[in-house]
């Protein structure tokens, strides 16, 4: 019976073991979410409000603000999330804790009657006796190895106790770190919650005065969206032309091509940057997307649609736009009314780096990922200093959030 009972501890505690593991596993993966979230806010923080001013647009503040909002409640739930998980680890180990005090007086009532019946026969006259009592020596002999075997287990008994004594102390300290942690958590969650409702309710006030002024913003985005689209089209046709003197110097398809003629070279870098889809490194080395790749509805005006070939990323003045990926630099592109773009090919995919102030690179030019292509422009009238980034296969376009780390 006892024996049986031994064994369903152990199951328990290696069950218990388990279980505790998997959901520390799970609480650090909360912890670096929500401490991610939190880089997340100290970068919008950083990049969107640090040059606020009488200048800045109503409409930037209103966007900005909406991208915070929306990052914390995020960081809210993550954090409401780990509390939750930590007050199942909590009951989970206070039930563990009672278990393991229930084992220890289980063991310790054993084995002070183990000491007890082993004190009333400890004498070596009598151990002498048991054995001498023996009618032959295959007896003499199994008493020896008895009396061996019960002086091991004696050990075995206080080394549990004191093993399982031991497992009490840390699951009693983990027990006290687990409280402090959640309290911490709760403590934060408030203060979130409260930065939250002052956000919202600032959010309220500029939803309200833009209100008032919606059809002059209104205009100002149609007209942002046709000097883009004017962008858009002039980018297919440069990189049509493009392709098409590619082929032409190779000897290949010629002028009316809309697909790269690869080179062996060529294809190797194509396959290695299709290889490395979703781990590709940020075109700028701290930045956030603003406007998202695709066709959406505007966030404040409903009736505006928004439609966008690639993605902007609002980054720190002077920042400086670097490669993605080893490549050549396919096209330096400077348009009317519209600031610089670096296009930098690799194999049949191309990545361009356009509303550059300044160019460092040459057409031709070979380029490794993390080389600097050139600075960002910085408007001023928003102080905010934007990079717009598209990425295409041949004369596809995609979503440049499907290939860079985490975008």
């Amino acid at each position: 019976m006892k024996q049986r009972q031994i064994i369903w501890t152990m199951v328990f505690l290696l069950t218990g073991t388990f279980s505790l593991g998997a959901q520390t596993t799970k609480q650090k993966a909360l912890e670096q979410q929500r401490q991610q979230l939190l880089e997340e806010i100290s970068v919008i923080n950083e990049l969107l409000f640090a040059t606020k001013d009488e200048k800045s647009s109503l409409l930037v503040t209103v966007q900005s603000l909406e991208q915070k909002i929306s990052v914390r409640q995020n960081l809210m739930r993550i954090t409401n999330e780990q509390a939750n998980l930590l007050t199942r680890e909590i009951n989970g180990n206070l039930n563990s804790v009672e278990q393991l005090k229930k084992e220890l007086s289980a063991l310790k009532e054993d084995y002070a009657a183990m000491i007890l019946k082993s004190y009333k026969s400890k004498s070596q006259q009598s151990r002498l006796m048991f054995l001498l009592s023996a009618e032959n020596f295959l007896q003499a002999y199994k008493r020896l190895q008895y009396m061996q075997q019960y002086s091991r287990f004696r050990r075995k008994q206080g080394l549990d106790i004191e093993q399982r004594t031991l497992a009490l102390n840390r699951l009693n300290q983990l027990l006290i770190e687990q409280k402090k942690d959640k309290e911490q958590l709760v403590i934060q969650s408030r203060q979130e919650k409260a930065q939250l409702a002052k956000e919202k309710a600032e959010q309220e006030v500029l939803l309200l005065a833009l209100k008032k002024e919606e059809q002059t913003y209104g205009n100002q985005i149609r007209t942002k969206q046709k000097e883009a689209r004017k962008i858009e089209l002039a980018i297919d046709a440069l990189i049509k032309a493009a392709i098409a003197e590619a082929n032409k110097a190779k000897g290949g398809a010629g002028a009316k091509a809309t697909v790269f003629d690869l080179t062996p070279e060529a294809e190797a870098l194509a396959a290695d940057f299709k290889n490395n889809q979703g781990k590709l490194i940020w075109p700028v080395a701290k930045g956030r997307v603003m406007t998202p790749f695709g066709k959406r509805q505007h966030p404040q005006f409903p009736n505006v649609t928004q439609d966008h070939n690639g993605v902007e990323i609002i980054t720190e003045s002077n920042a400086e736009a670097r490669a993605v990926f080893s490549g050549e630099v396919l096209q330096i592109q400077q348009l009317k009314g519209a600031n610089k773009a670096v296009y930098v090919r690799h194999g049949n995919y191309i990545t361009i780096y356009n509303n550059l102030a300044k160019v460092m690179v040459k057409k031709g030019q070979r380029v490794y990922a993390k080389q600097p292509l050139g600075t960002v422009f910085t408007h001023p009238t928003t102080g905010q200093t934007i990079l717009k980034f598209f990425v295409y296969q041949n004369t596809q376009k995609l979503n440049p959030a499907s290939w860079i780390y985490k975008m």
